[in-house]
């Protein structure tokens, strides 16, 4: 009763003070549609070849090499694309054996194809060659389709099926993988007829519900690998005069829970936990109100959250792994919804530095 009575006197608030920042006028904020290639859902079947030794060593941030990207159009027959590739990332190049990639493609190349209208693609591919490497995959790509649901501010993603062909020399070895396509920033900011900023930002500068949002969704996946103060795991847009902060890079969250995840302090700050499946908040203190209007939020969204991880269960390769996610969402709302929790872990927790 107390937090129904609280979530009445909240709605008046948005209604009256607008704290909400008219997200209701969103939908008519996305000025520039979502490119043909995010327009379908389905998984994308696509074969890359390189040699994983090369990229790692030849390429960087303004360095790319020429390859070809083959595909599944339309009508299921494989048709090709020339792109430019390069490596990205320092920690997976240090780490990993595969790489998250950087894709260049030409718009004479792209036009009349599935890929009209990018000019730079992300690729997320496993780390390592291991048991669960798909099932990480498929976990990251839970956590972007969770995001899509919190803020409409975001990057569009796409699952796909990658045949990996890797040059070994005069050897070749195929790798057949889960990975994620991710649209650009450029494509984000287009949307919302917006700027990328590359300056740094003190959170408590940037849009306060985005802000607040992103800050339960990674106490939602459990991920402390993230910086809103530093930018890191981070890309910010200027959009109607606010500063609105894009998270991205999920692999090192409890959510996935890889084998290589570890506790992230990019900044520094004392931590508590040790595992990454033990939450932080790591929040900025805030009014109070701000942060029960957010948690409304994610309470009325909860149904919808459900069912899209429930839609997300015929792509995993072990079933385990798939309610071990499931249970670490539920595990999320039972704190989220008990007032005494809420006030421990969120509340209590919020940082003032």
């Amino acid at each position: 009763m107390k937090r129904q009575m609280l979530f009445i006197f909240l709605s008046l608030q948005v209604i009256f003070a607008n704290l909400s920042y008219s997200q209701s006028n969103v939908g008519e904020k996305r000025l520039a549609e979502i490119t043909p290639l995010f327009q379908n859902q389905l998984p994308l079947s696509i074969q890359l070849k390189f040699s994983i030794k090369n990229i790692k060593k030849n390429t960087n941030d303004s360095t790319y090499i020429e390859s070809t990207l083959f595909y599944k159009n339309e009508t299921v027959e494989w048709d090709s694309i020339n792109i430019k590739l390069r490596v990205r990332g320092s920690y997976r190049r240090e780490n990993c054996y595969f790489v998250p990639l950087k894709l260049k493609l030409k718009k004479s190349t792209t036009k009349g194809t599935l890929f009209e209208g990018n000019k730079k693609l992300k690729v997320v591919l496993p780390c390592l060659i291991e048991k669960y490497n798909d099932d990480y995959v498929v976990k990251e790509y839970m956590a972007y389709k969770l995001y899509e649901i919190i803020s409409p501010y975001h990057f569009e993603t796409r699952l796909a099926n990658i045949d990996l062909i890797e040059e070994k020399g005069k050897r070749k070895r195929k790798h057949e993988l889960k990975g994620i396509i991710i649209e650009d920033i450029d494509k984000v900011a287009e949307r919302f007829n917006g700027k990328e900023f590359d300056k740094m930002i003190h959170p408590m500068n940037l849009d306060t519900i985005t802000a607040v949002k992103i800050s339960f969704f990674q106490y939602l996946i459990g991920n402390t690998d993230f910086s809103l103060k530093h930018q890191h795991n981070e890309k910010l847009l200027f959009i109607d005069k606010k500063f609105i902060s894009i998270p991205y890079d999920f692999d090192m969250s409890g959510l996935v829970n890889s084998s290589y995840a570890v506790v992230s302090n990019i900044q520094n700050i004392p931590l508590s936990i040790t595992e990454v499946t033990q939450r932080l908040y790591k929040g900025y203190k805030r009014d109070e109100l701000l942060l029960q209007e957010v948690r409304e939020d994610y309470i009325n969204h909860k149904t919808q959250i459900f069912i899209a991880i429930d839609n997300l269960k015929k792509f995993f390769n072990d079933p385990n792994q798939f309610f071990e996610a499931k249970k670490f969402i539920v595990e999320f709302y039972k704190i989220l919804e008990n007032d005494k929790k809420f006030e421990k872990y969120f509340i209590s927790r919020a940082r003032t530095k």
